[in-house]
C-alpha cells in the first residue's frame, strides 16, 4: 500500500492528507483505495507508535482513528497528538464498533471532533472529513494570518509572546510562542528563553488575569536596562480554554523597548546642559540617589553632585525636588509618552 511523500514538504497545493491509523488491514486497504480515488493524499499506520511518528512528519491535514487497537489504543494516541503543539491543530475523526455512549464521549473527551462507526463506509467518512477539513483550512488560515501580524510588529519595534495561564495543565505558565525579537529581548533583560516565562511578567499576568476583575486593559508591566525601556501590554486571549487545557487560556502579550536615549538628548537641548549633565538629570528625575546615578554612569557619587550643581544653576532652581520637577514637564511636552 504506497505512501505518498511522507515529510513535511507534503504538497497541499492539489490534495489534503490524510492519515489512516488501523490494525486491520482490511480496514486501511478500503479506506485507502476510497480516498486515493478521491484526490486525497494517504498515509497509513497500523499502530499508536507509528501514527505519532507519521503525524509528526508529514503534519496531516486529518487523522483517521481506530479507537480499539492492542497496544496504545486511539484515545491514547489522541490524547497525545492534542498534547503536542506541532499537531494539536489537527481534527481526528474516530473509527469505532463500539457504540456504547461511554465510549463515544472517551473519544470526544481525547481529542476527536467526530465519529463513524463499523463497518467503515468510505462516503460517510468522507463526508464526515468534508466538514472537518474546512474548519482545519479556515484555522491554519488564521494562524497563518496571526503569524504574519505578528512578524510584522517584529518590523516595527514590538514584539510579542504568548504566554498559557490558568487550568491543572502542565503547561501553565508556559512561554508557548513568540517572535524572533521577543525572544531577544527576554534573553537581554531577564537571561530567560521559552518555554520559561520571566518571573516578573509570570507575576504580572496571575495578578491581573487570574486574581482581578476582569479589566479593560490591565496597567502595563515596565522592566528597565539603563536608559531602555520593556514595556509589556496585555493584547488579547487567544485560541479558547478547551484547546489549551481544562480552564486554561493562551494570552498575547506585546512587547516594545524604548530608549530614552532621545529624552537625555531633549534635556540636554532645551537647558543648554552637557550631555553628561543631561544624564544625571535624567537619573534625578528617575528618583534615583546620587549614589545609585554614580554606579549607573561609572562615576563618583562626588563627581555626580558637581554635575547636579551645574544643572541647578543652569535651570536657575536650588534643590533636586524643583530640578526634577523643572525637567519632567519640559520632558512631558516632548515626549507625552515618557513615565518618570
Amino acid at each position: 500500500m504506497p505512501e505518498h511523500r511522507l515529510n513535511k514538504t507534503l504538497d497541499r497545493a492539489n490534495s489534503d492528507v490524510v492519515l489512516v491509523v488501523d490494525d486491520v488491514p482490511d480496514n486501511l486497504s478500503v479506506l485507502h483505495d476510497a480516498l486515493d480515488e478521491s484526490g486525497y493524499t494517504v498515509l497509513v499506520a497500523t499502530n499508536g507508535e507509528a501514527a505519532l511518528q507519521r503525524a509528526q512528519q508529514a503534519l496531516p491535514d486529518i487523522v483517521l482513528l481506530d479507537a480499539m487497537m492492542p497496544g496504545m489504543d486511539g484515545f491514547e494516541v489522541a490524547r497525545r497528538l492534542k498534547a503536542m503543539p506541532e499537531t494539536a491543530h489537527i481534527p481526528i475523526i474516530f473509527m469505532t464498533g463500539l457504540t456504547e455512549t461511554e465510549y463515544l464521549v472517551a473519544a470526544l473527551e481525547a481529542g476527536g471532533v467526530d465519529y463513524v462507526t463499523k463497518p467503515i463506509k468510505p462516503k460517510e467518512v468522507m463526508a464526515r472529513m468534508g466538514v472537518h477539513l474546512q474548519g482545519a483550512r479556515r484555522a491554519r488560515q488564521e494562524a497563518r494570518q496571526a503569524g504574519q501580524a505578528r512578524n510584522a510588529l517584529d518590523a516595527f519595534g514590538y514584539a510579542s509572546i504568548t504566554v498559557r495561564m490558568g487550568g491543572k495543565t502542565e503547561g501553565e505558565g508556559k512561554l508557548i510562542w513568540q517572535t524572533p525579537l521577543a525572544r531577544d529581548l527576554l534573553m537581554r533583560y531577564y537571561g530567560t528563553s521559552a518555554p520559561q516565562t520571566p518571573e516578573p511578567v509570570l507575576n504580572w499576568l496571575r495578578r491581573h488575569v487570574l486574581d482581578a476583575e476582569p479589566q479593560m486593559e490591565p496597567p502595563r508591566l515596565t522592566a528597565e536596562l539603563g536608559p531602555r525601556r520593556l514595556t509589556f501590554r496585555l493584547h488579547q486571549q487567544t485560541g479558547d480554554g478547551d484547546a489549551a487545557g481544562a480552564g486554561a487560556a493562551d494570552w498575547l502579550i506585546v512587547m516594545r523597548e524604548t530608549s530614552e536615549d532621545a529624552v537625555v538628548e531633549a534635556m540636554s537641548l532645551s537647558f543648554k546642559l552637557t550631555g553628561r549633565e543631561a544624564e544625571v538629570l535624567y537619573w534625578v528625575v528617575k528618583g534615583k540617589i546620587n549614589r545609585d546615578i554614580g554606579d549607573i554612569l561609572g562615576a563618583s557619587p562626588a563627581t555626580v553632585k558637581k554635575h547636579l550643581e551645574r544643572v541647578y544653576a543652569k535651570l536657575g532652581v536650588e534643590t533636586r525636588t524643583a530640578a526634577a520637577g523643572m525637567a519632567m514637564n519640559r520632558i512631558r511636552q516632548l515626549h507625552p509618552e515618557f513615565e518618570g
